[in-house]
């Protein structure tokens, strides 16, 4: 039962707007992190994760990806603010049993919203919801299996998906991608769809590989840091500790973003003197406040002015002996480059010719340079070009392959690059196809399957019957939102393998499974052969173990290896080929059946057993090779574009609060930005406001245009923020409604949740046909087919 006091819902009214904040971390947010463990899982619990958390041989931080280091100490405290909210929410006391969901029908969780249903707490027995009824109910777990097994059988595999979130392990995400392709399809959509699908989508062709090319020891020996797009002080913040000791090493950091984001101006360190007592470390020395879209005429800029200063000093600036060896197409990109329509730049990125060439300087002293980047670059319908745009300027100076330099997208969630390594990916290689038939005696399907905007896409063509999510909140995470909970709401089947409550469990299919998992701080130890461990790769393509040790809140819930074994064992049979018990039994027989399928890990089962793991390899750091279709690095030519908002309109970004990580609400004090005790903001700079005939804390409706349809999200309060100019921003997943599931990444198909064009109405109160009374956040009101 639950032992801790209720939780309030969000009351919008409640909102609260101060003066953002000029730094990060610091000793309130130690206090924050200790306050919100306590509050949630005692005062044991809290300890005992903390101590353990990116320590080597503990538990891998269910939040980020930021890697840890391999070569010196690790701190006391390996872990940031947010890392200890996300322990927090999972090592909770709080559960959710079967008589918490005969006490909420559905018609009551529908008018929850997402804070509310995750601090219910850890849900404890797998419960279904049958046609015709109106509550979730207990089932056994072989009964849960035997219901997948039926609904599988009677469809054919191209209309099963299988989504899966970025925190599912290697083990579990190679079962899980296994069984989907023994079943037979390829339906892989991931949470990388959704965020660093344009990263892989510009690497692979240019470089060779989808993944970054630098080490964190990397950052010891930069010159030059570009922090692009991201937000590192609440989306990563352990990061800023690596940018704060590159500064100490000489390095200088650029930060180039639409916001001005606490993280990027000072870091206070809470295990450091300055840190507590002082002022804190500077984090950026210069910032490019751009429009939000407007990195592609960046840093094509910044490759015009580089060839310009080559051309004044010959062999000062282009690594000429790297890029005749090893790069393809720079005749075509110097031409490309040759001349720049000035006018057009400063209008793109709304920054001056000054401002740019002053940081031009910058790469052209650098001898070794790093660009990072994140979800502000990704998710614009011209990403991926300027993702190309951002290697040429790397390979234009030779950033491979040399210590302090090289790309590093910067991934969200823990193990998102992992999963992909792992084969979640709706496009496999042949390659790993043909590995995976030769290991096991099955035949992959060859056809490519459905990424996440597809899949919303198969919704609406009643082409889904059966939804499986490994972990994740499908429904709340993708754009369009009203057209993803209608879809959900037709398909025959969707099981969710979950820890809490979600969005996605009440915008269900017509038969729904809630299956009930350990987490990652979890004790998993009902094996034959005792406690078991799982491993995770990070951002810079390290591997390592991770082990939880806390007593689980329930004996009736089962590890993500374990339910995939017997999903598979139920719907496939006694005779297929693929042993599936022997691998939920002993996790090692997952990683020797990967070290035979997968390059690079070899020897797994040892190498992941070193007190730092492993390190996998990546030809453009390690030998300067590149794997493309030419065996060259490839410089890359497009045209100049950016976003453009109609007259009336504002470019509006999501970005998530400091008290979120995805579409999981730790809380409502998004601290950093002086924003609290309410979700539904915009930000919009004052003479924006001003030109527009609109005041802060205006209560408006937002309109999205997008190829003459519209979306519309109701009740949003304006707040007078310092935005670029042009620009506004809301909070991820409430904007997601505007986001038109059409509008997306070229040849990445990522959702384009950087690039909407918004324009704003005055909020009535008059009664919206497409909301209930309570006007929920994440309904559109644009008219979709009926559920």
């Amino acid at each position: 039962m639950n032992r801790l006091a209720p939780v309030e819902d969000i009351n919008e009214e409640d909102l609260r707007v101060g003066k953002p904040k000029t730094s990060a971390a610091g000793v309130k947010a130690v206090m924050v992190a200790l306050e919100r463990g306590i509050a949630q899982a005692g005062v044991s619990r809290t300890v005992r994760s903390m101590l353990r958390v990116n320590q080597r041989g503990g538990v891998d931080c269910p939040g980020c990806a930021w890697p840890e280091s391999i070569t010196g100490a690790r701190k006391p405290a390996e872990f940031c603010e947010n890392g200890a909210k996300a322990l927090a929410e999972e090592s909770t006391t709080r559960t959710v049993t079967p008589e918490w969901w005969e006490k909420h029908p559905i018609e009551v969780l529908r008018n929850k919203t997402e804070y509310w249903l995750g601090n219910q707490g850890r849900i404890t027995e797998p419960v279904i919801l049958r046609p015709g009824e109106d509550r979730y109910r207990r089932i056994s777990w072989s009964e849960a299996f035997g219901t997948i097994a039926d609904h599988m059988r009677a469809t054919t595999p191209d209309r099963c998906v299988f989504y899966t979130s970025g925190r599912t392990a290697n083990e579990t995400a190679f079962m899980y991608q296994l069984f989907a392709r023994s079943l037979g399809t390829n339906n892989l959509p991931d949470c990388s769809n959704m965020c660093h699908e344009s990263s892989g989508s510009a690497l692979r062709p240019t470089i060779g590989i989808g993944k970054g090319t630098v080490s964190l020891e990397d950052f010891e020996h930069a010159e030059l840091i570009f922090v692009v797009g991201q937000n590192p002080g609440t989306n990563h913040p352990r990061m800023l500790s690596a940018l704060a000791d590159a500064r100490k090493h000489g390095a200088k950091v650029v930060a180039v973003n639409p916001l001005p984001e606490a993280g990027l101006l000072a870091f206070k360190d809470p295990q450091s003197v300055n840190g507590v007592v002082g002022s804190g470390d500077q984090i950026a020395d210069e910032f490019l406040q751009i429009k939000v879209g407007g990195d592609l005429a960046l840093f094509q800029a910044f490759g015009h002015l580089l060839l310009e200063e080559e051309e004044r000093a010959p062999g000062t600036i282009v690594d000429r002996a790297f890029v005749e060896a090893q790069t393809d197409g720079f005749e075509a990109y110097r031409s490309a480059r040759a001349t720049i329509d000035w006018a057009r730049t400063e209008e793109a990125t709304g920054l001056s010719r000054l401002e740019i060439a002053s940081i031009a300087q910058l790469l052209a002293k650098s001898k070794a340079t790093i660009i990072c980047w994140a979800l502000g670059v990704t998710q614009q319908p011209h990403s991926v070009d300027t993702l190309r745009e951002i290697i040429n300027v790397l390979l234009l100076q030779g950033n491979f392959g040399k210590p302090g330099a090289g790309a590093c997208p910067v991934r969200g969630h823990s193990n998102v690059q992992g999963d992909r390594t792992m084969g979640i990916w709706e496009k496999p290689t042949e390659d790993l196809l043909a590995a995976i038939d030769a290991e096991f005696g099955i035949h992959s399907p060859r056809a490519h399957g459905y990424d996440a905007v597809e899949t919303l896409e198969a919704f609406e063509r009643d082409a889904v019957d059966v939804f499986v999510s490994m972990g994740g909140n499908f429904s709340l995470a993708s754009s369009d939102t009203a057209v993803v909970e209608a879809g959900m709401e037709r398909v025959g089947l969707t099981v969710h393998i979950s820890t809490k409550p979600n969005r996605s469990h009440v915008v269900h299919g017509r038969t729904s499974l809630i299956l009930p998992t350990l987490g990652r701080t979890d004790r998993d130890d009902k094996h034959p052969g005792g406690p078991q461990f799982l491993s995770v790769e990070d951002s810079m393509s390290v591997v390592h173990t991770t082990q939880g040790r806390l007593a689980p809140v329930s004996d009736h819930l089962l590890a993500e290896p374990v339910i995939v074994a017997r999903m598979a064992e139920a719907v496939l049979g006694p005779g297929h080929p693929v042993d599936w018990r022997a691998m939920a039994e002993d996790y090692d027989v997952v990683r020797d059946h990967i070290s035979r399928v997968l390059p690079g890990f070899e020897d797994f089962n040892r190498r992941v057993r070193q007190r730092n793991g492993f390190v996998l390899p990546n030809p453009p750091r390690d030998t300067r090779t590149f794997g493309t279709d030419i065996g060259r690095a490839r410089f890359s030519v497009r045209p100049l574009e950016y976003l453009s908002a109609p007259a009336g309109h504002l470019i509006l970004q999501t970005m998530r609060s400091h008290d979120q990580y995805n579409t999981t609400f730790y809380g409502l004090d998004d601290r950093y930005r002086g924003i609290s005790h309410g979700r539904r903001v915009v930000l919009v700079n004052p003479e924006d406001l001003e030109e527009l005939g609109l005041q802060d804390r205006d209560l408006v409706d937002v309109i999205s245009t997008f190829q003459g349809s519209e979306r519309r999200a109701n009740r949003f309060r304006l707040v007078a923020y310092p935005t670029a100019r042009g620009c506004a921003a809301a909070y991820f997943p409430e904007a997601n409604a505007l986001v038109h599931r059409e509008l997306v990444a070229r040849e990445s198909n990522t959702p384009g949740y950087k690039a909407m064009m918004v324009r704003f109405v005055p909020h009535t109160g008059e009664p919206d046909p497409a909301f209930d009374e309570r006007e929920q956040p994440l309904r559109a009101t644009a008219e979709f087919p009926p559920s």
